[in-house]
């Protein structure tokens, strides 16, 4: 049987124990890119840790929910965790664009709005804005990310176009999303938090764990220590990561990226029984 880990602060470990005690009640919250699936250079060969599923199928059944909230569309991260048709996945739903997009294992069905036209507009124009830099451009659908983990110099390349890409994201009505090597151009009004928050309203979660790895993950981590505020326990877990190290410092529990985060996953289904 695996170990569990010692939570750092006793708001943490309230939130470990009232999952333990009432698992009926818990809801898991999990990032996808560098939390389930390790980080890649090339996003469209992301796919979820080789142990992620089992884990997931062992530990659903006895929660009252798995969301899987990511910046990715559902489809996407649906097709990479390997999620559609896996038995014991039916308390799993996927919150896809940060909460616009909804994948439910019940149904297979996607829901999700119109797009916003700031999207179209902002495609349009990122080909002579980037032009010689090195970049490489992942198209959401609702949302485009530039990614200079290919370019030259990542950083020095993240850092030159923060500036240019914020504007252009503000002239179309978007807001910029910065990550690992990527900036993401965004419809404003939605984030993990805001998904995380309602979905734990749709549930009445007793408790909650939440587990990301970027800085898109600290609207969630926010979340969770508003709902501590409010009587629902809480645990955040980091998907430990060298590049973003607030996520560490908040975090009541740090494990060794995906690999990491399924051996969690597992813990908690052994733990339960």
């Amino acid at each position: 049987m695996s170990s569990l880990p010692t939570p750092a602060t006793k708001a943490g470990q309230d939130g470990l124990d009232a999952l333990l005690a009432q698992p009926g009640k818990a809801l898991i919250g999990l990032d996808f890119d560098g939390t389930l699936a390790p980080i890649v250079a090339d996003p469209e060969l992301a796919r979820a840790h080789p142990e992620a599923l089992g884990a997931l199928v062992a530990l659903a059944p006895k929660v009252a929910a798995i969301a899987v909230i990511t910046g990715r569309p559902a489809e996407v991260a649906v097709r990479n965790g390997g999620f559609a048709d896996a038995p014991g996945l039916e308390h799993l739903v996927v919150l896809g664009h940060y909460g616009a997009e909804r994948w439910d294992a019940g149904s297979g069905e996607v829901t999700a709005p119109e797009p916003h036209p700031g999207v179209a507009a902002v495609r349009a124009e990122l080909p002579g804005l980037l032009e010689g830099s090195g970049t490489w451009v992942e198209d959401k659908g609702r949302a485009v990310a530039v990614h200079t983990r290919r370019a030259a110099d990542p950083q020095a390349a993240f850092d030159a176009l923060r500036e240019p890409l914020t504007e252009l994201a503000t002239r179309h009505g978007l807001i910029v999303e910065p990550g690992r090597m990527v900036l993401e151009l965004r419809p404003p009004g939605m984030d993990k938090g805001v998904a995380l928050s309602e979905f734990a309203r749709e549930t009445d979660a007793g408790s909650v764990l939440y587990a990301g790895d970027d800085l898109g993950d600290l609207p969630a981590y926010s979340a969770v220590d508003t709902l501590r505020t409010t009587g629902t326990p809480g645990l955040l877990v980091c998907s430990g990561s060298d590049e973003v190290t607030e996520l560490r410092k908040r975090a009541d529990v740090v494990v060794d990226g995906p690999e990491g985060v399924v051996g969690l996953l597992a813990a908690l289904a052994d733990r339960i029984g």
